[in-house]
């Protein structure tokens, strides 16, 4: 079984940057990627970004050269590092790995 912990959200002006890290215990798989997911008030989640064990990485258009996921395996620690943010990068961010997820870390843009 795998436990996921969420950390780094907060209260960030436009422009500026957040570092999310998850932190994962358990039997962590190959198989699944680890991925980061938001989801807005209203919204359906979506799939911001996700790295496999290899270090191949994908990316939600909207947020493509602004966002940043890696992965330390030593650590089991998956991080996001977000920049330039805008106010529509407000949301509910959590880490996922196959059927696990953590309990989310809130992100507000706003001036």
């Amino acid at each position: 079984q795998v436990h996921l912990v969420e950390s780094g959200g907060g209260l960030v002006q436009p422009g500026g940057s957040l570092r999310l890290s998850c932190a994962a215990s358990g039997s962590i798989s190959n198989i699944y990627n680890m991925g980061w997911y938001r989801q807005a008030p209203g919204k359906q989640r979506e799939l911001v970004a996700a790295i496999t064990s290899g270090g191949t990485t994908t990316y939600l258009d909207s947020v493509n050269g602004r966002f940043t996921i890696s992965r330390d395996n030593a650590k089991n620690t998956v991080y996001l590092q977000m920049n330039s943010l805008r106010p529509e990068d407000t949301a509910v961010y959590y880490c996922n790995h196959g059927q696990a997820w953590g309990q989310g870390t809130q992100v507000t843009v706003s001036s």
